[in-house]
């Protein structure tokens, strides 16, 4: 999504961290929530256009799709030079 707006995801730009909370469910581990940290190498100009591709998304993801229901999912987007 961020190539298709002009924004190079390649070499390194672009990274994320994901932090999962599992509870105890009878003898059963259970993902309850997932947390992403994005970490985007951007040039000023296209921040606004980043920060608005974050924004939707999770709606484009076959994975986030996928367990929405069932695992809540947050994400944060950090953005440098």
């Amino acid at each position: 999504m961020l190539e298709a707006r002009g924004i190079p995801a390649d070499e390194g730009r672009l990274s994320a961290q994901a932090r999962g909370e599992i509870k105890k469910d009878g003898k059963v581990l259970v993902i309850k929530r997932i947390h992403v940290s994005y970490q985007l190498r951007v040039s000023a100009e296209q921040r606004e256009t980043a920060e608005r591709v974050h924004g939707f998304h999770a709606d484009h993801c076959p994975v986030a799709r996928s367990v929405k229901d069932s695992i809540e999912i947050s994400t944060e987007l950090n953005l440098s030079d």
